[in-house]
């Protein structure tokens, strides 16, 4: 079995990442080759877009959204609102269902819906977006309670968590509109997203093993090399079954090549496997912000990333993910844009020069956003 270091390793990941020097690469690219971004803070998605050399400047993101469907926002991950690749997006989704977390008793016990409740909710919200219009939270809420009667659910439904739609964004009943003020709104794939699948004319969602294999590959393709357990916890926060995790790694076995790093077995593509054998250790210096994939794929807890006496630092209440600084590929730090100075606290001594010079980039990045939300 060959072996490499985690320096290789996150030499690698940064490269695959669109974080190995500038470049103008397209939104979707960006999207795709990160396996979704996260976008429960907007400004933090557009951010990881932009430091990678996205065109944010002229609206790309939201002409990708609203305009061209190319992308797709919606509660995907860990049950965040991610931006996906429209044509990838059914797989995702599909693999998220899959930990039927509404099923536990814990669940239904919580929120006061049971497994019939939420069938009921679904096939409501189906016929209320079937007209191919965006809904407000309210009016789409409005429309359920009126077909079901489930006046008991009426709080959890319209609180902003999302806690009982988010099953409905995986089994691809709704995903995100554009919003109309300060309102968000909602749609149905099937209607606004070139290419979704059609339930009305008989077509399905990919089955679970063939999205096993689309989202397994794009996520070894940027966070790998990886273990089964770290995509889960990507995937659901380890909810996964592991009989039917196992499986899935099973069937697409011939695909991937094992590594050992730091004496761990761990997955990798086949294609990418050279390429990874011969990366150098980069002692580049690199400033992300909040919530950015390349933290989030790894995991908080991955002891190789982020220290763990600092991980309280990046990873903080509320499921708030600081901004980071990186060094060698390490988080070597966190910062803070302050009236548009950016404040940095390092864990470790980090090169001044290379430093300035990442504070500028991420400066020429955020004035790119500015510009555009002007």
């Amino acid at each position: 079995m060959e072996s490499v270091t985690w320096a290789q390793v996150l030499a690698w990941r940064m490269r695959r990442q669109f974080l190995d020097g500038p470049g103008e690469v397209p939104v979707l690219d960006v999207v795709r080759r990160l396996a979704g971004v996260q976008a429960q803070v907007a400004s933090s998605a557009e951010l990881a877009i932009a430091v990678r050399g996205g065109p944010v400047s002229g609206g790309a993101v939201p002409h990708a959204l609203w305009e061209e469907r190319t992308l797709v926002k919606t509660w995907a991950m860990r049950g965040t609102l991610h931006l996906l690749p429209a044509d990838q997006a059914p797989a995702y989704l599909a693999l998220c269902a899959t930990a039927r977390h509404w099923e536990k008793p814990s669940w239904i016990k919580v929120f006061g819906a049971t497994p019939a409740d939420l069938e009921a909710i679904a096939a409501a919200a189906t016929a209320a977006l079937s007209g191919g219009a965006a809904l407000t939270r309210k009016e789409l809420v409005t429309a359920i309670l009126e077909e079901t009667g489930s006046e008991h659910l009426a709080e959890v439904l319209r609180s902003g968590w999302g806690t009982l739609l988010k099953p409905l964004a995986w089994w691809g009943v709704l995903c995100y509109g554009p919003s109309q003020g300060t309102n968000v709104t909602f749609a149905a794939p099937e209607h606004t997203i070139p290419g979704w699948p059609r339930s009305s004319e008989g077509e399905g969602p990919p089955s679970v093993e063939e999205a096993a294999r689309t989202v397994i590959h794009a996520y070894l393709g940027a966070h790998g090399p990886a273990t089964a357990e770290a995509f889960d916890n990507w995937l659901t926060r380890k909810a996964s079954r592991k009989k039917e995790l196992k499986g899935w790694f099973a069937a697409v076995a011939d695909e991937f090549a094992t590594v050992e790093v730091d004496g761990v077995p761990m997955y990798v593509t086949r294609e990418h496997l050279s390429e990874l054998l011969e990366t150098a250790p980069d002692r580049s210096v690199r400033l992300l912000g909040g919530f950015d994939q390349y933290v989030l794929g790894a995991g908080t807890g991955a002891a190789y990333l982020i220290p763990p006496e600092r991980r309280s630092e990046v990873s903080l209440p509320a499921g708030w993910i600081s901004p980071v600084v990186l060094y060698e590929g390490r988080v070597a730090g966190v910062w803070k844009d302050v009236k548009g100075d950016i404040e940095i606290t390092t864990f470790e001594d980090v090169p001044a020069d290379p430093l300035k010079e990442a504070t500028a980039r991420l400066k020429e990045a955020t004035a790119r956003l500015r510009e555009a939300m002007a």
